[in-house]
């Protein structure tokens, strides 16, 4: 009924402002904003304004701004060289969002409401809001908050931005409480990523090596995603039984000495590096596995997780305060992090129980809170509640 009450009313129009957002160098780089924004397209017209800085090859270049439809989402990507430093590149950014503000407005759609993602995109929200009379929400998706990385002149600004919009909306309930901690009081309402459950599917693609079970990890390979530990788990656990392979998708700083750990323990036939895919590709993977691992020290909200969950896939987790809220016996099993005995024991029990997890039931509750649909109608309440509020 919700669903069906926003619908009605007008849809509103929604500047998005990411501090990340995904580019031909970095396909990643912010990709559950962009789901963000595809979420919000559902019941509000969206509009993303991106400062991109790209390395300078023409001594002659200066600005130059693009306007296309990216996946259906309007994108306008003011992009200028690696010339521009600190404030100054600040100052410049916000001049070219001001400008591009002007020319949507001159041209027939004024935004409703800033939507800012990442403080450090809140300046030029704030800004912007101030000139145009517009209110600004942020979300916050960054893990500095918790890992306590922030430096002192970046929790100055946090604390500026992130005390003066109209709301704040952390991923998971663990980020909202990390924000607090900086002294930053204001309204907020957790808002989660979005899968696109449309595309993430419980359509199972048969395992040709039926002799060898599939486990699924999918991780910017770096310290924190606990691959180490992971791979130690392994180690162990072929002591017992060697029925299954683990995959592992990603790329990162680490992957070179993951990849001599693995080596040096005799694992080559049993962990696999694929490096980067695509998101077809992942869900690929996602599809043939039989069950999914995350073993990360910390996850602000734990994106890939759900995708596999999506993908009716029971998950193995580390016991995190974020993986909690989604996790239940019903869908799999958290293990202490760092904890390469228990991650073992868990993985064997996963491997003897997967297929006792209902894929559909699994896939059902990622449709009735992460889906592209859900997280949107969460969106549109909270813009509509904004501007009726007046919290301008």
């Amino acid at each position: 009924m919700g669903g069906k009450k926003i619908e009605k009313k007008r849809r509103m129009n929604i500047l998005f402002l990411p501090a990340w957002y995904p580019t031909t160098e970095m396909p990643i780089h912010g990709i559950f904003i962009k789901d963000h924004a595809k979420a919000v397209s559902a019941y509000n017209d969206v509009v993303v304004v991106y400062c991109e800085t790209i390395t300078r090859r023409d001594k002659y270049f200066f600005n130059k701004i693009s306007d296309t439809i990216e996946d259906g989402i309007r994108t306008i990507r003011i992009k200028h060289g690696d010339y521009y430093f600190g404030k100054l590149r600040q100052f410049i950014e916000i001049f070219h969002i001001i400008a591009t503000i002007r020319m949507l407005i001159k041209n027939g759609w004024r935004p409703d409401i800033i939507h800012g993602h990442i403080y450090l995109s809140g300046l030029a929200a704030l800004i912007v809001g101030k000139i145009f009379k517009m209110p600004v929400v942020i979300s916050e998706h960054w893990s500095a908050f918790p890992l306590g990385t922030l430096k002192k002149v970046n929790v100055f600004e946090a604390r500026f931005v992130l005390n003066h919009v109209n709301i704040i909306l952390p991923v998971s309930k663990d980020l909202k409480n990390s924000i607090r901690s900086y002294g930053i009081k204001n309204r907020f309402k957790v808002t989660p990523n979005a899968i696109n459950t449309d595309f993430f599917i419980p359509t199972s693609i048969p395992n040709n090596n039926k002799e060898k079970k599939r486990i699924l990890t999918v991780a910017l390979l770096k310290p924190v995603k606990g691959i180490d530990y992971l791979i130690r788990a392994v180690a162990k656990l072929i002591i017992e039984r060697q029925d299954f392979v683990l995959d592992i998708i990603g790329d990162g700083p680490n992957r070179g000495e993951y990849e001599k750990l693995t080596q040096n323990k005799g694992l080559s036939r049993f962990i696999k590096f694929h490096g980067l895919k695509n998101k077809s590709e992942v869900a690929q993977f996602m599809a043939r596995c039989d069950f999914y691992v995350q073993a990360s020290l910390y996850e602000t909200f734990g994106v890939t997780s759900i995708e596999a969950m999506s993908c009716g896939k029971p998950v193995l987790a580390s016991d995190l305060a974020t993986m909690r809220d989604k996790i239940n016996a019903s869908s799999g099993m958290l293990v202490p992090p760092r904890n390469v005995t228990a991650l073992a024991a868990a993985l064997g029990a996963m491997l003897d129980h997967y297929q006792d997890y209902s894929a559909d039931e699994i896939a059902q509750y990622v449709q009735n809170n992460y889906s592209f649909e859900a997280v949107g109608l969460k969106f549109a309440k909270i813009y509509h509640e904004v501007l009726a509020r007046k919290l301008i």
